[in-house]
C-alpha cells in the first residue's frame, strides 16, 4: 500500500548527530541517511514516502508553529508527532507541552490525517527531575492517545537501555540514538502503521 507519511519533530526525528534533515540542509538533507528513523521506515516499505520534518533543538511550541506548513499542507496519510524533549531540557512545565501536543493531535484528526503519538526519548545526561518529567509526559502521551483513539508508539522503549530505561541503549553523544536506535524506532513505528493500515 502506497502511503505518504510526515515525520514531525526535533533532533530525534531529524537524525542528529549523524544526519541533517531536508529542513536543515535543503533540499535532500546531509550526512548518513541511516541516522534517521524515516530511512528505516522506507527501507521496510519501498512504496512509502516518509518526509523528514525534524529540526534539531526545537521545543514543542516551535514545532507547533510550523505544523500547518509541514503536516496539514502536504496532506499525508499519517503524521508521526514526536516533541517535548527540548522543552524538558529547558525546564518548560508539562502543561504547555501537553497543550502543544494535543493541538497537533486534534488538528491532524480534523484534517483527516492519522497522527501517531510517539513517546519522548531518554537522554543520558538527564537529571532526576528531567527523567521524572519525561516519564510523566510519556504516560500522558499514552493516555491521551487512548482517550482520542489515535495511534500510539513507544519510541522511548525502542531506544531505552533495558538495564536502565532512563538512558539510551547506545548513543554517539549521550543525547541521541545511534544508527541502531534509529533503526529500532523506525521498526516500532512501522509496526504501528502496518497494523492500522491492515485494518482499513
Amino acid at each position: 500500500m502506497k502511503l505518504r507519511i510526515v515525520a514531525l519533530g526535533d533532533s530525534t526525528t531529524a537524525g542528529t548527530p549523524g544526519f541533517l534533515s531536508p529542513l536543515e540542509a535543503p533540499p535532500n538533507g546531509q550526512g548518513n541517511p541511516e541516522s534517521q528513523y524515516a530511512y528505516w521506515m522506507m527501507k521496510a516499505h519501498t512504496d512509502w514516502v516518509v518526509l523528514n520534518r525534524g529540526i534539531d533543538g526545537q521545543r514543542s511550541d516551535e514545532i507547533r508553529a510550523r505544523f500547518v506548513r509541514d503536516v496539514i499542507e502536504p496532506k499525508p496519510n499519517y503524521a508521526i508527532i514526536l516533541a517535548g524533549v527540548n522543552d524538558i531540557f529547558q525546564q518548560v512545565p508539562l502543561e504547555p507541552i501537553e497543550k502543544n501536543l494535543l493541538f497537533m493531535y486534534e488538528n491532524s484528526v480534523s484534517a483527516k490525517i492519522k497522527p501517531v503519538a510517539a513517546t519522548v526519548l531518554p537522554y543520558n545526561t538527564a537529571s532526576d527531575s528531567e527523567t521524572k518529567a519525561t516519564r510523566e509526559l510519556n504516560r500522558w502521551i499514552e493516555s491521551i492517545a487512548k482517550h482520542l483513539r489515535i495511534l500510539f508508539c513507544d519510541t522511548n522503549g525502542a531506544v531505552a537501555d533495558t538495564r536502565n530505561p532512563n538512558r539510551l541503549r547506545s548513543s554517539p553523544d549521550g543525547y541521541h540514538p545511534d544508527v541502531s536506535g534509529y533503526r529500532n524506532m523506525g521498526k516500532a513505528i512501522v509496526r504501528v502503521i502496518e497494523t492500522d493500515a491492515a485494518s482499513e
